[in-house]
């Protein structure tokens, strides 16, 4: 393969290869330590989930008054309340 033209400037790029002197310290670095931080929406967020892990799923003083209620025939409910639940879970599509 011939090469034509101005060859000294490719050359001259792979020329410039002289030694490489060794660095000086200009001045001392220190460590940064890394840092971290949480915002305040998040803050509140934490605090709200924790509240929130404390509170029962179930409301047992309402679980115990319905059961008694249950236990001494007190506890009644219309056929119209039950029929009406139903439509209203099919139309939402709970069921």
């Amino acid at each position: 393969m011939k090469i034509w033209g101005e060859i000294p400037k490719v050359s001259g790029v792979y020329g410039n290869t002289g030694k490489i002197s060794k660095p000086y310290r200009v001045g001392e670095t220190s460590a940064k330590k890394d840092e971290f931080s949480i915002s305040g929406t998040a803050k509140d967020f934490t605090n709200v989930m924790k509240a929130l892990k404390q509170i029962p799923d179930v409301r047992q003083d309402k679980v115990d008054e319905l059961r008694q209620k249950i236990e001494r025939g007190q506890y009644s409910v219309k056929a119209s309340d039950v029929a009406e639940k139903i439509v209203e879970a099919l139309q939402t599509r709970k069921i």
